[in-house]
């Protein structure tokens, strides 16, 4: 992965306003001071290790609400396309849509040479700061997609 920034835990985590099902905007401070929020970067809609990886965080996402966090997907698909890519996951959280790809790079997530963001997971504090940061070094295999568990304890950390 070929990115500029990155972004560690303590650091304030870039906002953003990103469009999401129905076009509508959602954005990161709309959480602040209200819930914690696990940012879920993923390479492209529709691909194989995607296809598994969204899935197997919606089969926990009722753990997500007991410990008051909410789940955002992001890519840098059209938000038409992260809709379709939801609705055939049966995905109960948005998916948005980094089609500009600044957010991919504010997070240091952008592989500029292919032209999408790798695999990460962040952990967003109410307080607007990451609490947990998990990059993938191969994005393209589930083995080292991040870790859910691990995602989780830092949540309860928080708690």
């Amino acid at each position: 992965m070929h990115a500029t920034v990155s972004i560690e835990v303590g650091y304030k985590a870039p906002d953003f306003k990103l469009r999401g099902p129905g076009g509508q905007f959602v954005s990161l401070s709309e959480y602040r001071d209200k819930k914690n929020v696990v940012l879920v970067f993923y390479p492209l809609a529709f691909s194989p290790v995607c296809s598994h990886q969204l899935p197997d965080i919606q089969k926990r996402f009722r753990g997500f609400e007991d410990l008051d966090a909410v789940v955002l997907g992001i890519s840098v698909d059209s938000w038409h396309a992260n809709e379709a890519f939801a609705h055939k996951l049966g995905l109960s959280f948005p998916l948005l849509s980094d089609f500009q790809r600044e957010i991919s790079a504010a997070y240091g997530v952008l592989n500029a040479e292919k032209g999408y963001s790798g695999r990460a997971v962040f952990v967003v504090d109410r307080q607007g700061r990451v609490a947990y940061r998990d990059v993938s070094p191969a994005p393209g295999d589930l083995e080292q997609a991040p870790d859910v568990d691990r995602v989780f304890e830092a949540l309860e950390a928080l708690a």
